[in-house]
C-alpha cells in the first residue's frame, strides 16, 4: 500500500507561482489572508500599492478568489506596510470584483489571527491592534481572559448619511425608498419588505438578483462624494434590511455587493453604516448598542462612541463587535501550464 503521508514531503517545480495563506471567517465571513508569495508592490502609499495590486498582479486576486482555489464569495487581504506612523501594518482588501475601500469582518479576522498567532503580542486584559486600510486608520481590540480572546472590535473611520429617504424607480418593482450611508464604503439601505422578500437564507438567489438590480439603476442615477477620498465615489453595495429571528436582536442584513457576492456576516461597514442612519434618525443615542443579524444569523454589534464634524457631515465614530475563528493553513500553487490557473467563476 502507498504511504499517503509522504505526500507532505513532495514539492512544486520550481516555475510553479507559490502563494500561501491563513484562512479565517468573521461570523461565517471568509477572510483569506496571503502571508507569502504575494510580488512587492509599487508606490509609497495603501492607495499607491492598491492600485498596483490592480494594475500589476490583478492575476493573482482572480487566482486565489476565484475557483477553483476559492469561489464566488472568497474575501482576502494583501498585508502592506502602513502609511500611518503608530500602525502595525496595512491592509488591502480583495474580492470577486476588484478591492474594497473598508471591510469590518476582515478588520475583526485580522485582530483575532496575528494575536492568536503570537504576530501581535497577547495582553489582558485588552489587546490593542492598529491598521491603515484604504478608508483611513482603524483602531482594533480583543478582549482577553485567562489567555483567551473573548471578545473583538473596532473604533471605524467616521460614518455619516449622504441621502435619506431617497427614491429610485426600479423597472419591475416600481419605486423604492433607500438611504445612502457611507461606513467605510457606500451602502443603499432598503427595506426588504420592498420587494415582497426576508433576509434568510430561502431568498438568496433573489436577493442577489434584486440587489445588483437596485444597485446598477442607484449608481447611474446618483451622484456619490466622499469630501475627502474621492477613491470612494461608488456605490459598493445593496444591504437589505429586515426583522431579526431572535428577538433579542435589534434587525437584520444582507449585503449584496461586488458582482454579486453575499457577505455571510452582518457587514462592518455595513452596520457603521446604519449606525449614522440610526443616530441621525434619533433611534440610537450615544452609547447605545444595537445588535444586528446576517442571512445565516451570526451577529455584530455596534454602536455610536462619538459624534464629529467631518467636512459638511455630523459623522459617527462607530465601534463594532464580533467574533472571528482560525480555519486553515494553505499553500496555493500556480502551474502556467493550467489553462485554468487565472480562475473563473461559475454560479
Amino acid at each position: 500500500m502507498i504511504e499517503i503521508k509522504n505526500l507532505k514531503n513532495w514539492q512544486a517545480p520550481d516555475d510553479w507561482f507559490e502563494i500561501q495563506t491563513i484562512d479565517a471567517h468573521t461570523g461565517g465571513e471568509p477572510l483569506r489572508i496571503i502571508i507569502s508569495g504575494f510580488p512587492n508592490l509599487k508606490g509609497t502609499t495603501l492607495l499607491e500599492k492598491r492600485a498596483s495590486a490592480k494594475n500589476d498582479f490583478d492575476q493573482i486576486r482572480k487566482a486565489l478568489m476565484w475557483e477553483p482555489r476559492g469561489h464566488a464569495d472568497m474575501y482576502g487581504a494583501i498585508i502592506v506596510t502602513p502609511d500611518t506612523p503608530n500602525a502595525d501594518f496595512g491592509v488591502i482588501f480583495i474580492h470577486n470584483e476588484g478591492y474594497s475601500t473598508g471591510c469590518g469582518h476582515a478588520v475583526i479576522a485580522l485582530t483575532k489571527t496575528f494575536i492568536e498567532t503570537g504576530l501581535i503580542k497577547k495582553t489582558e486584559p485588552v489587546t490593542e491592534v492598529r491598521m491603515d486600510v484604504p478608508s483611513g486608520f482603524i483602531y482594533s481590540f480583543a478582549e482577553v481572559k485567562d489567555g483567551e480572546i473573548t471578545n473583538i472590535g473596532f473604533h471605524n473611520v467616521p460614518s455619516f448619511v449622504q441621502q435619506m429617504d431617497s427614491i429610485v424607480n426600479i423597472p419591475g418593482l416600481g419605486n423604492i425608498r433607500y438611504d445612502l450611508a457611507f461606513g467605510g464604503a457606500y451602502y443603499a439601505f432598503v427595506d426588504v419588505t420592498q420587494i415582497d422578500s426576508d433576509c434568510t437564507q430561502e431568498y438568496h438567489d433573489e436577493l442577489i438578483e434584486m440587489g445588483m438590480l437596485i444597485k446598477k439603476i442607484i449608481s447611474k442615477s446618483t451622484i456619490i462624494e466622499h469630501p475627502t477620498a474621492p477613491e470612494m465615489n461608488f456605490l459598493y453595495g445593496v444591504i437589505f434590511t429586515g426583522p431579526p429571528k431572535d428577538s433579542n436582536n435589534h434587525s437584520r442584513n444582507v449585503c449584496i455587493f461586488a458582482e454579486g457576492e453575499v457577505d455571510r456576516s452582518p457587514t462592518g461597514t455595513g452596520v457603521s453604516a446604519r449606525a449614522a442612519i440610526h443616530y441621525a434618525r434619533g433611534e440610537i443615542g450615544i452609547g447605545e448598542s444595537i445588535t444586528i443579524e446576517s442571512i445565516i444569523g451570526s451577529t455584530f454589534t455596534v454602536k455610536v462612541n462619538e459624534i464629529i464634524t467631518f467636512d459638511k457631515y455630523e459623522a459617527v465614530i462607530p465601534e463594532v463587535r464580533g467574533t472571528a475563528f482560525l480555519t486553515g493553513k494553505n499553500c496555493f500553487w500556480i502551474n502556467p501550464n493550467d489553462p485554468l490557473k487565472d480562475g473563473f467563476i461559475l454560479r
